[in-house]
Parts: C-alpha cells; sequence; structure tokens
C-alpha cells in the first residue's frame, strides 16, 4: 500500500503551510500563515480520498 503523507506535506509546504507541532498520537497539525487556518495531518495515510480530503480541508485541489 502507498503511504500519501509524504505527497501530502510536500504540497501543503508548496502552498505556503508550515509544520505547526504534533497533535494527537502520530498526526501533525500544519498551519497557513496567510489565512490562519489549521489542518491536521495523519503520519501515514494509506487512502487517496483522505489525502485528497487533507488538500481540501486546506484549499487545494485534489491531486490523488
Amino acid at each position: 500500500m502507498a503511504d500519501y503523507a509524504p505527497e501530502v506535506k510536500k504540497a501543503l509546504r508548496a502552498a505556503g503551510w508550515r509544520y505547526e507541532r504534533p497533535g494527537k498520537g502520530d498526526h501533525e497539525i500544519w498551519v497557513n500563515a496567510a489565512s490562519a487556518r489549521h489542518v491536521s495531518v495523519d503520519g501515514k495515510i494509506l487512502s487517496r480520498h483522505t489525502a485528497n480530503g487533507i488538500l481540501k480541508e486546506a484549499g487545494l485541489p485534489k491531486q490523488f
């Protein structure tokens, strides 16, 4: 199975998001300084639907 987490984090960084702090379990909290929005990113994303959902929550287009 593919792990989409590295690609999701790469897309977030390219869009101006940055890692803010650890969340619960193996999650990470990412923040966009321009819009003050936060998203939670799982440490291991096995579903492309989950990966696209995180990107949608961040205001980015689907990539997977």
